[in-house]
């Protein structure tokens, strides 16, 4: 579970908050969170997902479970950035952003069906 106490500190980091901040964010004595930083104990699953919440990511990256669709650590974290930025649209923006990221993707798609025709 090193992945585990590596990645809280990392995510941590990349927020610009203390292990101190996340504890509190979390709902966590800081000491009990200390524990999970240093690798000395692991989350139940309902502290893992308050974990997760407070730092605004998922419990599989903060477990370090990768998923076989996003192969490429930087599509990955553009990904990430994506779900950030969504959560703060309202519901319509949302909408309209998901019709336009289909568009673009199903022209994705007929342009390399066309490039694999042309072999």
């Amino acid at each position: 579970m090193d992945e585990f106490a590596e990645n809280l500190k990392k995510r941590a980091k990349q927020l610009g908050i203390s292990n101190a901040e996340a504890a509190r964010r979390s709902g966590l004595e800081e000491r009990r969170y200390a524990h999970y930083v240093s690798n000395r104990r692991e989350p139940d699953l309902g502290t893992l997902v308050k974990i997760a919440v407070a730092l605004r990511t998922t419990p599989n990256v903060l477990l370090g479970v990768t998923d076989p669709v996003v192969d490429d650590p930087k599509k990955a974290i553009l990904l990430e950035r994506l779900s950030s930025a969504a959560a703060a649209m309202s519901l319509e923006e949302f909408k309209i952003f998901v019709i336009q990221a289909e568009a673009i993707a199903d022209e994705s798609l007929k342009n390399s069906g066309e490039s694999e025709a042309a072999k």
